[in-house]
């Protein structure tokens, strides 16, 4: 399995504190049987400034890190890249990372309470230059729980979509759980990611939500592909044809 949004390097936001726990949840996340990480700290979210050089280091130095303790487990730079004006061109000037480096696929985090609205500029600014979007965790946001459409809308624009792993579990509480799974049924979501920040309290653990989804989709290939294919294809930078998102009544 592919982990396409993890926060593991050590010290760069409020993810792993150090390079001790680092190596624990790399090493849990190799038990749960993934393969690749993508090293996802948070930027340009008015707290962190996460730029492609203290990326690119820190994910070589982690990189040697794990070498030394013997733990083949591949790890990819990327950001969790807040919402704000120009996009395209903080990821031109190198301050906000695109996954892999590809300059083809972002993760994307909305405001914790509303939808800005210049999103909709934003997304298509994006697209315009290549890149897509993929909306994170839209099922723990406040306004996407409320009404579906709003996040129909994005990905009918072309964004994609990335649910957290304990979001599909129920570990975030069962109104979350059911906006997940709501999600899932419609088709507004292509990826399952652990968004994991520590060992404990959010652990990189990504199998669980894979089974979970099984029986929310009724399709066994359908949930494995959004930890395993389409991650994929995302890091390699080559292009996701989602299925059309049903419709919202």
């Amino acid at each position: 399995m592919i982990d396409l949004h993890c926060h593991i390097l050590p010290g760069l936001d409020d993810g792993a504190h150090d390079l001790a726990e680092s190596l624990d949840m790399a090493a849990m996340a190799l038990k749960d049987g993934v393969d690749t990480i993508v090293a996802t700290p948070h930027t340009l979210d008015g707290l962190y400034s996460n730029t492609l050089d203290d990326v690119s280091q820190s994910v070589e130095t982690f990189r040697t890190a794990l070498a030394r303790n013997q733990l083949d487990i591949r790890i990819c730079p990327g950001a969790d890249v807040h919402l704000c004006p120009g996009m395209v061109d903080r990821i031109n000037e190198g301050r906000a990372v695109t996954i892999n480096n590809g300059g083809k696929y972002l993760l994307l985090e909305l405001p914790p309470q509303n939808i800005p609205p210049q999103i909709k500029d934003e997304i298509f600014s994006l697209k315009l230059n290549g890149i897509t979007p993929i909306i994170t965790h839209p099922e723990r946001h406040p306004a996407m729980q409320r009404d579906l459409r709003i996040l129909h809308e994005l990905v009918s624009m072309g964004a994609l979509a990335q649910v957290t792993a304990m979001s599909v579990t129920g570990e975030f509480g069962l109104p979350v759980r059911e906006c997940a799974r709501a999600m899932l049924e419609l088709r507004l979501i292509h990826v399952i990611a652990t968004d994991a920040h520590s060992v404990e309290s959010r652990p990189p653990i990504l199998s669980r939500a894979v089974e979970a989804a099984m029986d929310v989709l009724g399709n066994d290939e359908e949930a494995e592909d959004m930890a395993g294919r389409i991650p994929a294809l995302i890091l390699s930078g080559e292009p996701v044809e989602a299925a059309p998102p049903g419709r919202v009544k």
